[in-house]
C-alpha cells in the first residue's frame, strides 16, 4: 500500500488524510518534514529549536488539512504554517529576551533554565507524536473549534465568528474535543505500558 502511496500527488495524500488513513499522513511527512526543517532553521537560525517548531508545524497543518486546498501546491501550504510558527517562536523568545532585559542584573540569573535533557525532549516528542496522531482522529468539526482555540490562540468569540456558528456551539465542540483527546490518550497508554 504505501509504493502506491508514495506515487499519490499531496491532494490525493490529503484528501486520504482527511478520510483517516495514516498512511497517507506519514507520506506527507516523509515528503516535506524536510523542506519545512530547512525553512524553520533558516527562519529561527537555532537547530534544537527548529526540530520543535517543525514539529508545531506539521500538528498545526494536520489538524487544519480540512482547509487545504488541493488545488494549490501543498508546499506552499504549508511552508506558509511552518513560517507562521516561527514567527511565533521569534515573538516567545523576543518577549522572553525582553524580561531579561528589563530586570536587574542578578535577578536575570535567577531566571530557571528551560533547557531539558536529551530523555525528557525523546520523552515529550513521543507524546506530541501521541497528541497529534489523536488530534488528526477528531471529527473535522471539532478538531477545527479546538485547533482555532489552541493552537491559533483565538477567543471563543473568534472561532464561532470563523466557524460561522455560535458561541454555545464552540464552547459544546472545545468539550467534546477535549474529552474525545483524554479518552483517546488514555486507551493509548495501556498498550504503551
Amino acid at each position: 500500500m504505501t509504493l502506491a502511496l508514495d506515487d499519490a500527488s499531496d491532494g490525493e495524500l490529503a484528501a486520504l488524510a482527511r478520510s483517516g488513513t495514516q498512511a497517507a499522513y506519514r507520506v506527507l511527512t516523509e515528503r516535506h518534514r524536510e523542506a519545512v526543517y530547512r525553512l524553520v532553521r533558516g527562519a529561527t537560525g537555532d537547530a534544537d529549536e527548529a526540530m520543535d517548531v517543525t514539529q508545531e508545524t506539521l500538528i498545526a497543518a494536520f489538524g487544519a488539512l480540512d482547509r487545504y486546498d488541493p488545488a494549490r501546491p501543498f508546499r506552499a501550504w504549508i511552508a506558509r504554517i511552518a513560517l507562521n510558527k516561527a514567527r511565533d517562536w521569534g515573538r516567545r523568545r523576543a518577549v522572553r529576551r525582553l524580561f531579561s532585559f528589563a530586570m536587574p542584573d542578578h535577578a536575570a540569573q535567577s531566571i530557571p533554565d528551560e533547557a531539558v535533557g536529551a530523555e525528557r525532549t525523546a520523552e515529550d516528542r513521543e507524546k506530541l507524536t501521541r497528541v497529534a496522531v489523536a488530534i488528526a482522529s477528531l471529527p473535522a468539526r471539532l478538531k477545527e473549534a479546538l485547533l482555532l482555540r489552541t493552537i491559533e490562540d483565538m477567543s471563543q468569540a473568534e472561532v464561532a465568528a470563523t466557524l460561522g456558528v455560535s458561541e454555545k456551539t464552540v464552547e459544546t465542540r472545545l468539550y467534546r474535543a477535549r474529552q474525545k483527546l483524554n479518552d483517546a490518550l488514555r486507551e493509548d497508554l495501556p498498550r504503551r505500558v
